[in-house]
């Protein structure tokens, strides 16, 4: 049966209309079904050794186009909408975004899948089903307001299993549904994402933004991603949903394991786990209790087997973001795992007297990181400098112990969904230009090096970019009600809300421009600022932040004497779908989070392979990005990571002192508490983050400010040297291919997964 065929079987026997005859709702849910229609013909994966990836979140974003790109029938099917007077564009905006991950966490969890799958590998990903995800991001009054985020139609991308699980709690026992999300590779096989949720899930206990009662657990433990912890009933619901996870994780391997006749004493032989972060760790102890008292292991038997099966991916060297859960809170959730946990320290205490690797320190504290490290056999970093710092610094102690275990794997991106259903326009001039061989294999955007003088290449890129912004400018004027010019430069930061990421720090060099133009100094082309982020529902300085951004949007684009020279806009609610409109449309990729801190960035990846140009500190994936593109295609500012961490071992970083100095800083930083700025915000925050930056600044952004204006400054006189800065674009596209998560799970699978 053809496509158009098979299409209008659909819609006829779901509405009884053409193709042409139904509406985007409608083509919507039939494009949906012969997407799962088709997914369904697509070969299972299925090898000698399987890996399963662990992981709380898995930030997929919409899936209709993605899985029509890896089907290979994008094309087909939107000519043929368009010969029945339909627009694709049109139909995908009709699909609600998954609400599964927050940051860059999640994206590359679902990155990661989409090229294990590409690459045939057997892998399937383990997570939660989330109701309401994090939550929906609100502005009202310049601030955020919080709202649960309602993404699960009946006609979705779920599918409910039979599959069951029984997982016991200090407070009693709750049964788990899973349901399954199909995950097909680019021209190759089908792997599953897993997502548990709870049989007695209640929604109605949500009745205002996102509160409800935290100690319903049987009724709230799949609400929300990450919900408040900044009480003990938060931290509990925390470890509960962490438990949960992890004890329907194990007993879906043993059962997969056992249906396949493997001898479970081989369990490492034929399968391999991925913890994500620490949020996944209590797989460890829970196997092992498993193990032990339903499958007649001994306990040194069951802790050598999981011990060659798990995998660490560390993905922060923050070290609120290592876990350490009070012993007593994993008693209250799990009691049975106390005994597991404690033997597995005693062995440890009784082999290291070194206090710092121990599991349970004196504070009865659990930490999590070091039972990944001791029973795990692998420990990976996500960027080269990141590794280098845990194995010199944060984690110098165990590396000492296991060398062998630690390796690097440098983040990816599934850089098909980023050019192709993103940016088509890029994509077609590519495929005219080089081939079509990069969408396999994305080491071929080299081929795009051989163009870098040539004119009409550089110019073609440049009217695709001016298009993208065209588009972005008017999708901004419909959705956030403002108008920019698309011929300023674009300027975006859109990243999680952190004070490590300093958006602060682009906060003082935009009232730093605001006072500049005020006081007569203009610049040569104007610029439109944009961000977008989400700020943790307890995370006070960050939406403070974020406050502070709002009222900057509001002063400076209703200023006449400024507002033809630069603009300010957060947008609202930001997620995969912004991100496929922003990233391809920006000329400046601000990456400029304080150097050591952030682990790798996965956004950086998706901006340089859309011709953006990083402006960042020498942290993360930035480093590999400057070593690939050289000095004269990125900008990098800012003390380096060695700088940095010698300020935090001394503890001599002193804000204040930045602050006395530099009039240039103490004009910006005041001007967050002056008379006008007050005035259309709230004094309390303001005067918070104010307070804050003076007298703490914990991410040093003064001790960077000054170099990130004159670097920034550098960055936009350089844009006018038309010709210079479409090399750059270029070449920062013809390099991207290194960051393909395709190549990132190869080097997974090579040097730890070993699947055949």
């Amino acid at each position: 049966m053809s496509l158009e065929q098979e299409l209008t079987t659909l819609t006829k026997k779901l509405y009884g209309k053409t193709i042409k005859g139904c509406n985007n709702s409608q083509l919507y849910d039939a494009v949906l079904q012969l997407t799962k229609d088709r997914m369904d013909r697509v070969k299972v994966l299925d090898g000698k050794r399987k890996v399963y990836y662990i992981s709380m979140e898995f930030l997929i974003g919409k899936l209709l186009s993605n899985n029509l790109i890896n089907l290979g029938i994008y094309d087909e099917l939107k000519d043929l909408l368009e010969a029945n007077g339909k627009d694709i564009t049109k139909i995908e905006d009709a699909e609600p975004e998954p609400s599964l991950g927050n940051g860059g966490l999640g994206r590359l969890a679902a990155c990661f899948l989409d090229s294990i799958a590409t690459l045939g590998l057997p892998g399937d990903g383990i997570g939660l089903n989330y109701h309401y995800g994090l939550f929906k991001q609100v502005f009202r009054k310049k601030m955020q307001n919080a709202e649960k985020n309602d993404w699960i139609e009946d006609n979705s991308w779920l599918r409910k299993t039979k599959t069951t699980y029984k997982v016991k709690f200090g407070c009693g026992t709750v049964t788990s549904v899973l349901y399954d999300i199909d995950v097909v590779g680019y021209e190759n096989g089908r792997n599953k994402l897993h997502l548990f949720d709870i049989k007695t899930i209640d929604e109605s206990l949500v009745k205002k933004g996102i509160y409800f009662d935290k100690t319903q657990i049987d009724k709230n433990l799949t609400l929300f991603l990450y919900p408040d912890d900044s009480d003990k009933d938060g931290n509990l619901l925390r470890i509960y949903q962490e438990y949960f996870m992890v004890s329907n994780a194990a007993q879906l391997i043993i059962e997969e394991e056992k249906t396949k006749g493997h001898d479970l004493h081989k369990l490492d032989k034929h399968v391999a786990i991925q913890i994500n972060d620490t949020h996944p760790t209590m797989v460890i102890p829970e196997l092992i209790r498993i193990l032990t008292k339903k499958e007649g292991f001994t306990m040194d038997e069951a802790i050598a087997v999981v011990s060659k099966t798990c995998a660490y991916t560390n993905h922060t060297i923050l070290a609120e973001a290592l876990e350490k859960w009070p012993l007593d809170y994993l008693k209250e959730v799990a009691p049975q795992l106390i005994p597991i946990i404690r033997e597995l320290d005693k062995r440890i205490k009784a082999k290291y007297k070194d206090e710092s690797v121990q599991i349970i320190d004196k504070q009865k504290r659990v930490h999590m990181a070091h039972i990944d490290i001791h029973y795990g056999f692998s420990v990976n970093g996500v960027a080269a400098i990141h590794t280098d710092i845990l194995k010199d610094t944060e984690l110098n102690n165990f590396y000492k112990i296991y060398p062998k275990k630690f390796n690097n794997k440098t983040n990816g991106i599934t850089f098909r969904r980023w050019l192709m259903s993103c940016n088509p326009e890029l994509t077609a001039l590519l495929d005219k230009t080089i081939g079509t061989g990069y969408k396999k294999n994305a080491d071929e955007l080299e081929k795009l090096l051989k163009f870098k003088d040539d004119k009409k290449v550089l110019d073609a890129i440049a009217d695709i970019k001016m298009k993208k912004k065209t588009e972005l400018a008017e999708y901004l004027k419909k959705k956030e009600k403002v108008e920019i010019d698309p011929n300023s430069i674009f300027d975006i930061q859109v990243k999680r809300m952190h004070e490590y990421k300093r958006q602060q720090m682009n906060a003082l060099y935009i009232i730093h421009k605001y006072l500049e133009i005020k006081s007569g100094k203009l610049p040569k082309r104007p610029i439109t600022f944009i961000f977008g982020a989400k700020a943790a529902p307890a995370y006070v300085i960050a939406q403070d932040i974020i406050h502070l951004l709002l009222v900057l949007s509001d002063i400076i684009n209703n200023d006449a004497d400024v507002n033809k020279y630069m603009k300010v806009v957060m947008v609202e609610n930001y997620n995969v779908s912004y991100a496929e409109k922003l990233i391809p449309a920006c000329d400046i990729s601000e990456q400029i989070s304080l150097a050591s801190k952030e682990a790798s960035g996965t956004g950086n990846m998706k901006f340089m392979l859309n011709g953006a140009v990083t402006l960042g500190t020498s942290d993360g994936a930035n480093v590999e990005i400057h070593d690939l593109v050289g000095d004269d295609n990125i900008y990098i500012f800012g003390k380096d990571s060695d700088t940095v961490i010698e300020h935090y071992a001394k503890a001599d970083y002193v804000s204040k002192d930045y602050y006395k100095k530099s009039k240039t800083i103490r004009e910006a930083v005041d001007f967050i508490v002056s008379d006008e700025v007050i005035k259309k915000g709230n004094k309390k925050c303001l005067t918070r983050l104010y307070n804050e930056l003076l007298n703490k600044d914990w991410f040093m952004t003064l001790l960077d400010l000054e170099d990130y204006i004159k670097v920034k400054d550098r960055a936009f006189r350089d844009y006018e040297k038309r010709g210079e800065w479409k090399k750059k674009a270029l070449v920062n596209i013809a390099k991207a291919g290194f960051f393909s998560s395709d190549r990132t799970i190869a080097e997974y699978n090579r040097d730890i997964w070993k699947l055949k």
